[in-house]
């Protein structure tokens, strides 16, 4: 006696309170948020805090932080008061400053002095130039400075007349005279005192001229001897000068270098660049000489940039004194660099027009973010930094080196020759915080050896926290807090309960609570701004159900015009009887940060052949490794349960209809193994249900992602056609936890308007379907009569019958006696 189909009872829809978890806030007594005791920093973090605790504490190199996971600027808010608190008990790091190198101009020198100390050192070098600038124009304006210098000149002026007019006279007693031209001096014949013309000259007996001339060229030996003479007088009038203005510019420096270093003098560094500065200036008096006389006629002002006193100036790098005048001492910095360019991250040197010129100097030296973070704490995007060409090439460089190397982007990549300047690299500690998204940090991990060198320590934020009433409670007063922060309305009992539920929707599980706190502020601005509207003093709970309706609404564009196609029959999609394999298949979509669900036509064409499941998404480049994956486990699926005596010989196509971009992705598994299990049957499929659901070899379904989105897209149609009370959805039943759906979604559900279906197995999803029992095997190792898989296996049987028929006919394309679908 045959088999019969065994009555098995349906899978029955979901209850309303199973597809919505609302928010148990009994524990805490409040009418608004203004009653709640604000939580502040980061909340369900402890692991990611032990990280920066650790990242923090670690005094070695490499010990850098980097932080993963869903970082936004609240998240980075925290993280950086959190390093505030660690930089609170660090020591505050050094002033730096960059001085003239008076050897090598090129070369400045980097000094280090304690901290709030460089603007000390910086006023005092310009108050001693601007006492240098009067005093020492007043001392060499003295009657004494006067009187020396006078008598320098005289005692030359003396020594060069006192030999020509020994010289004049020597020649005068022999009738010559020495007389000035514009070439020089000359010996000329004389009579009387006056010089005897040419012609006259020429005139004379010959052997008077040749006496004449003998004396003269005698005497001019004497004059070239006091000419060469003049030069080395000249020099010794030179040295005596510089001899009075060295000691009477050593009178006018003394004092108020005294008063630098009085100031100063106690930093050796300091100290020994005061001594350079003294001796330069001592060296070039006449600097200030010369501008005393510049400033009567304005030609030299006094704070242009390559003036003549930029020599004597401080370059204040870096400082930590407030700009109240404090000295800094609250501890080491914390600097966020929002564009990590390579002049912004390890300083750069400016360049001045100067008559067309460009023109630098150790004043022009800029700090950059590692200037300002040293000794501290340095927050940096990943994502910028390694956009900018050389910015994180550099950054290793500078850890590994431990040092700060200004870096001209245009040395490096061959594109400048101009001489510049070379600043001493200022030797660095700093701790380096980067933040960016995992898949950056697992991608930058595999393909850079040095991120495990720089970075070893990793602090990886949670996205959720488990939905407790505790948790609830804390994620509560966190919302009190940003509210108060924000300086936003108070938010009323059952507004915050709402947040609560859409922390859960965005977390993509009920039993879980977002932890993307930016999200969680965006929707509560809005809704402030909603309550605003409607002129109350506290955000109700319409006003946060407003705020979520319209962001969506302002994102749904695309949704909406995908409707459309649906219900103007453009895009084909049934929601009422059945049919022969078809199938309504559920995607997600997600466009700038919106995603939504949209229904899909699934169809499949069977014939006998030789057991191959033709993905035709996959053959026309259209379908993801991922999908095709999913395809090929229906091949298993089939093997497992129906070719266990025979030969798998069927011939399958499996195809999205009207999918014009590409699939991807496996959740659509389930829905493709009941169109094919239905065309193989030749049982038809409900329309009025749609699927959504991946499923392994053995016929398990397992979880999807966008169950909530997916199941809206499906009920948006269906509302929009007219509810029939048979519509529904069939979903994992290990996807139920992650039920979060939209108030009017579950209120149909409530009315039995529509029903959503927890299925664990192909066996129970393919019985609500065609209405028909899956069936099991019976001892005879059979089928039951009427089951969906005895009819599969039964038309499988027969596409095997026509195998061996065609093979022993010799059909084109089998090899003869085996092969696939062909019987031994």
């Amino acid at each position: 006696m045959p088999e019969t189909a065994e009555d098995t009872p349906p899978t029955a829809p979901l209850s309303a309170d199973r597809l919505y978890r609302a928010a148990d806030l009994s524990g805490l007594d409040f009418a608004t948020t203004a009653d709640l005791e604000p939580v502040t920093g980061l909340i369900g973090q402890g692991r990611a805090l032990g990280a920066i605790a650790a990242g923090t504490g670690i005094a070695r190199q490499g010990f850098n932080l980097f932080a993963i996971g869903p970082v936004g600027n609240l998240t980075r808010k925290a993280v950086e008061e959190a390093l505030r608190d660690a930089a609170a008990g660090r020591p505050a790091p050094s002033d730096w400053v960059y001085v003239n190198n008076f050897k090598e101009p090129h070369k400045p020198v980097a000094i280090a002095l304690p901290a709030g100390r460089a603007p000390q050192f910086r006023d005092a070098m310009r108050g001693l130039i601007e006492a240098l600038k009067t005093a020492i124009p007043a001392v060499f304006q003295s009657e004494e400075y006067q009187v020396r210098r006078g008598a320098i000149d005289e005692a030359f002026q003396k020594k060069q007349a006192e030999a020509f007019a020994d010289l004049q006279a020597k020649a005068s007693g022999q009738n010559i005279v020495i007389v000035r031209t514009p070439m020089g001096f000359a010996l000329m014949p004389a009579k009387d005192g006056e010089v005897i013309p040419p012609n006259e000259f020429s005139a004379l007996p010959a052997d008077e001229r040749e006496h004449i001339q003998g004396q003269i060229e005698v005497l001019e030996k004497d004059l070239e001897h006091i000419i060469h003479r003049i030069p080395q007088w000249e020099k010794e009038r030179r040295d005596e000068i510089r001899r009075v203005n060295s000691e009477t510019a050593e009178v006018a420096v003394e004092q108020p270098i005294a008063e630098v270093l009085e100031a100063v003098g106690d930093l050796e560094r300091v100290a020994g660049h005061v001594d350079t500065v003294r001796a330069d200036l001592i060296d070039n008096i006449n600097l200030f000489i010369a501008q005393a006389a510049a400033a009567e006629q304005a030609e030299m002002p006094d704070e242009m940039i390559g003036g003549p006193f930029d020599r004597y100036e401080v370059n204040v790098l870096v400082t930590q004194e407030t700009a109240d005048g404090q000295d800094g001492s609250g501890g080491a910095p914390v600097i966020e660099e929002l564009h990590p360019t390579l002049p912004n991250l390890t300083g750069r040197i400016d360049h001045i027009a100067r008559q067309g010129v460009l023109v630098t100097n150790f004043r022009q030296i800029k700090p950059g973010a590692l200037h300002r973070a040293n000794g501290g704490y340095l927050m940096l995007d990943a994502r910028s930094l390694l956009s900018e060409g050389f910015s994180y090439q550099a950054l290793k460089r500078a850890l590994r080196q431990k040092q700060i190397v200004i870096e001209d982007a245009g040395r490096l990549i061959g594109m400048s020759s101009t001489i510049s300047l070379e600043p001493d690299p200022i030797p660095l500690d700093v701790k380096v915080v980067l933040f960016g998204d995992r898949m950056l940090y697992y991608l930058l991990s595999s393909l850079d050896p040095d991120i495990g060198e720089h970075f070893k320590v990793v602090a990886d934020f949670e996205d959720d926290v488990e939905r407790s009433p505790e948790n609830e409670a804390v994620l509560a007063r966190f919302v009190a807090a940003i509210l108060a922060r924000e300086e936003m309305r108070p938010m009323e009992r059952d507004g915050v309960g709402l947040v609560l539920d859409h922390a859960a929707r965005l977390a993509g599980d009920s039993g879980k609570l977002t932890l993307m706190v930016d999200a969680i502020r965006d929707v509560l601005a809005e809704a402030d701004y909603r309550a605003a509207e409607a002129g109350r003093d506290t955000i109700a709970r319409q006003d946060v159900r407003t705020a979520l309706d319209e962001r969506i609404r302002r994102n749904a564009r695309l949704r909406d015009r995908a409707q459309e196609q649906i219900l103007d029959g453009v895009a084909l999609i049934d929601t009422d009887g059945a049919r022969t394999g078809q199938i309504n298949g559920l995607s997600v979509q997600s466009l700038g940060g919106f995603s939504f669900g949209r229904p899909t036509r699934i169809t499949c064409q069977v014939t006998p052949g030789t057991g191959k499941v033709v993905d035709i998404e996959r053959e026309v480049d259209l379908g993801g490794p991922i999908h095709s994956k999913g395809v090929l486990i229906l091949s298993g699926f089939l093997t497992g349960r129906f070719a266990t005596s025979i030969p798998m010989s069927l011939s399958a196509s499996l195809v999205f209809e009207q999918s014009y971009g590409g699939v991807d992705g496996d959740s659509a598994s389930s829905a493709e193994l009941y169109t094919l299990l239905s065309a193989i049957a030749e049982i038809p499929l409900r329309q009025d249900l749609a699927v959504t659901g991946s499923v392994n070899q053995h016929g398990d379904v397992q979880a999807i992602g966008g169950v909530n989105e997916k199941i809206e897209g499906f009920f948006d149609i269906c509302k929009a056609r007219g509810l029939t009370r048979k519509q529904g959805v069939l979903i994992p039943a290990s996807n139920v936890r992650h039920l979060m759906l939209r108030e009017d979604v579950v209120e149909a559900c409530r009315e039995r308007d529509f029903a959503v279906y927890p299925v664990a197995s192909i066996d129970e999803g393919i019985a609500l379907l065609t209405g028909r029992p899956a069936g099991t095997r019976g001892a005879d190792g059979r089928y039951p009569e009427g089951s969906v898989y005895r009819a599969v296996e039964d038309r499988l049987q027969r596409f095997a019958a026509i195998r061996r028929s065609f093979g022993r006919g010799g059909e084109p394309g089998d090899e003869p006696g085996g092969g696939p679908g062909i019987a031994s």
